[in-house]
Order: structure tokens, then C-alpha cells, then sequence
């Protein structure tokens, strides 16, 4: 789907004329190397300030979109985004947050993956007459020379506070690689890059990101004898502590072809009662007056704060159009309606539901609404699939093609998960 307009920040969004207040106000802010001199900086100069995304997978997914959040804050501001991809850190992998190491990519895939990205960005971020600056760290990261690198760059970080941080700390007891243990020289060296060539005076990012951005603030201090800043912000996680955007097919992806629009905004639409004002007031442009009143709302009425918030954050992924009709759909799920055409749907041979026909727990495996069998025979049991309406008790059951009344068939998992499929 292609967004013709780039979504924008409403001025009544917020009285404050510093985007910092703005930020700390909505929530956003973890933690800063220095709060009082970054809000009088943004306050007095429009500067510039970047966010690093590797690309280890051919989507960006909900995560960063907080961060996209954040840039589009900023440049409303005056302020002008560097979104830098990481086809250079992306050859390594960054450790934070990790148990383990990230899987090697080849070339191919990360510069695929790279394209991806910055597509992307492209529908949320304005890159016209330089409001914003895109760059890829494999431009200098890939020719620099090792010896010259570690003479010049390695000799200003120390072994034993780089083991100190707890990207690496947590990381001892299981390994830790010596390709991984690069990775901080290698954003450092990042932003102190982004610096002499833009005079990049602030890098961004997510709050696992902390020691890496110390790192980069610290060397520029070395390198160019002058003050750089780093700010981190909070990660989205659910009131429990627990990272949102994790759903049974994988991550929350902002590509449309892989988490459908309707799914996207499900998944929003069944958030926690906790967690509506934290996602209103991180993924949404809604006044905080707006979030303030919605997240109050008890009982059945906080239901209605839960569409606003899918709907807004939808339409700002996918656009008004893909917004409404997920609206839609649920609304026409959700009351019994008709009106079916933006559910999930999944097209299926009508033959392979002659005869003996198809086991149910086989197909909602294979349709993906339960992981394994074994969660497909436990939802089951526990009373929780329905087909056209109708309780599922025994997961010996074959559905054949005389099941399918029109040609389609309406399954539902819990009270949240609807799939149709139809006969073709």
C-alpha cells in the first residue's frame, strides 16, 4: 500500500515550544547524559540528532516506530532527523538485550533489507530540501582499515568498563564473541562520524542502547575535545514489564504484507486496560488532555479508548483508509454484522476438503492461529474455538467441504481472533 501524504503532528497536540518538554511530558524520555544543557539546546537551536536502525529483518516493526514517532517530533520542532541504517553493524550485530548471537546475514540479505528500510522511513519522515538526511554506516565502516581502527579508535575504550555495562555483563555466563564486543567501537565511532561530516551533536535510541551511546558521546569528547549528548527513551513494554509487539505469528511488523492492517489494529484494539494511556500517549498524536480522559474511562467504557487508540495508530501506519475498514471489520465481527471483506481471509483448494476432509487442529495450525497441535488440541479443550458460531468439542474433528455454508467458514479463537476462510 502506498501513503500518498505523510502523516503529521496537529498543532494542538501540545502548548510546550521546547520538543524536549513535549517528549518528557508524553513519557517518552529514560534517560539523558546531560538533561538541563540537551533542553536548553533544543529549546535555543535547531540541530541536528540521529537514530541507528540495523536492518536484521526485510521490515521494521513496532518497536521502532517509536522512534519514528520520536523523529517526526523533532523535525516538527525545527530539528533535523539523521536516520541512519546499519548495513555496515548489521555485518556484526549488536548484543544488546541478547541472550544469544544474532544470526549472520549475507550481504545480499542486508542490503535488501537495507532498501526495505529506507523506503519506509520515506512514508513517515520529510526528506525534501534536507528537513532530513538518510545514511548507511557501510559507506565508512566497510573500507576502514582494521589496524588504523583500533590504533585510533580502540585505544580510548576500556576493557573493563566496557565489561561493566550490562549489554556484556549479562552476557558473560553464555559467551560473548569477539566480533559482538566491536559493536560499541562501531556505533561510537558512528556518531562521532555523523558528527564531523553533519555536526551531529545528539544520538538517539532505544534504552538498551545506553552504553553504546555513552560510548559515542565519550569518544567524540577524545577525538574532538568538544560536548556531544545521548538521550534514550523508554521501550514499549506492557504495564507488567514485558516488550509489546509480540503476537503468535512473530513481531508487530509495519509492513502491511506482513501483519495485515485488521491484525494491526487488533492487536491494539485488545491491549491490556493498563496499558492504554502508555500506547495513546507513545504511538499517538492525540492531546494529552485527550489521553488523560480516555485512559480514566472504567469498566466496558475504557473500550472505547481501546478503538481510538487502534484506530489512530493504524492510520498512522496504514493510512485512514486501512484504518477505517479495520474498524469496520471489527465493529461487523464484534455485533454479528455482515460485512466480512476486511477479516483476515485465507483462500483454500475446495478439494482438499472432499472426502475425509481436513483435522481442525491441523487447520488452525496451518492457518496460523495456533503455533503447534498441541495448543490447537489445548484450545479445544479448554472451550475456546468456534466455527460459524459454533463450540468446538471434539479436536477429532474433520471439517469437510459440506461444512462450508456460501463457501466460507468463520473460525474464532477467545474472543479476540477471527479467521475466514473460503473454498476456491
Amino acid at each position: 500500500m502506498s501513503i500518498t501524504q505523510l502523516p503529521t503532528i496537529p498543532d494542538s497536540v501540545s502548548a510546550h515550544t521546547n520538543v524536549f518538554d513535549v517528549l518528557k511530558e508524553r513519557g517518552f524520555i529514560k534517560q539523558t547524559t546531560h538533561e538541563d544543557e540537551i533542553r536548553d539546546l533544543l529549546g535555543k537551536e535547531k540541530i541536528k540528532f540521529y537514530i541507528g536502525f540495523d536492518p536484521t529483518a526485510d521490515s521494521l516493526h513496532v518497536g521502532h516506530f517509536m522512534q519514528i514517532i520520536i523523529m517526526m517530533y523533532m523535525q516538527k520542532y525545527g530539528h533535523t532527523p539523521i536516520v541512519l541504517v546499519g548495513g555496515g553493524t548489521g555485518m556484526v550485530g549488536d548484543p544488546s538485550g541478547r541472550t544469544d548471537m544474532r544470526q549472520m546475514m549475507t550481504v545480499d540479505t542486508i542490503g535488501e533489507n537495507v532498501r526495505q528500510f529506507e523506503r519506509t522511513f520515506g512514508r513517515f519522515i520529510d526528506f525534501t530540501d534536507g528537513k532530513a538526511v538518510a545514511v548507511n554506516n557501510a559507506d565508512w565502516l566497510l573500507n576502514l582499515n582494521y589496524i588504523d581502527f583500533i590504533r585510533d579508535i580502540g585505544k580510548h575504550f576500556s576493557v573493563n568498563k566496557m565489561l561493566s555495562y550490562e549489554c556484556f555483563k549479562s552476557r558473560m555466563e553464555v559467551g560473548l564473541s569477539f566480533l559482538e564486543f566491536n559493536y560499541m567501537l562501531m556505533q561510537s565511532y558512528d556518531f562521532l562520524e555523523l558528527y564531523r561530516k553533519y555536526d551531529c551533536k545528539i544520538e538517539f535510541g532505544g534504552d538498551d542502547q545506553w552504553s553504546n551511546i555513552l560510548g559515542g558521546v565519550d569518544l567524540i569528547r577524545r577525538e574532538e575535545g568538544v560536548q556531544a549528548y545521548g538521550m534514550t527513551f523508554k521501550l514499549l513494554t506492557t504495564s507488567e514489564g514485558k516488550k509489546m509487539g509480540k503476537t503468535q505469528k512473530g513481531a508487530l511488523w509495519l509492513d502491511s504484507t506482513k501483519t495485515t492492517p485488521y491484525e494491526f489494529f487488533q492487536y491494539w484494539r485488545n491491549v491490556e486496560d493498563a496499558d492504554v494511556e502508555n500506547c495513546l500517549s507513545l504511538l499517538t498524536f492525540l492531546p494529552m488532555d485527550e489521553v488523560r480522559r480516555l485512559s480514566s474511562l472504567q469498566d466496558s467504557a475504557i473500550n472505547e479508548a481501546k478503538e481510538i487508540l487502534a484506530y489512530e495508530v493504524t492510520a498512522l501506519v496504514h493510512g485512514k483508509e486501512e484504518a477505517q475498514k479495520a474498524l469496520d471489520a471489527a465493529r461487523a465481527l464484534f455485533s454479528g454484522g455482515s460485512n466480512m471483506d476486511d477479516v483476515p481471509t485465507t483462500d483454500m483448494d475446495a478439494d482438499r476438503f472432499k472426502g475425509e476432509g481436513i483435522g481442525v487442529v491441523n487447520l488452525i495450525k496451518e492457518l496460523g492461529i495456533v503455533p503447534s497441535n498441541a495448543e490447537g488440541f489445548r484450545t479445544i479443550k479448554q472451550g475456546g474455538l468456534s466455527i460459524d458460531g459454533e463450540k468446538v468439542l471434539d479436536s477429532g474433528l474433520y471439517l469437510t467441504d459440506a461444512d462450508f455454508k456460501d463457501g466460507s467458514i468463520l473460525i474464532k479463537k477467545g474472543k479476540k481472533v477471527f479467521h475466514r476462510v473460503v473454498l476456491v
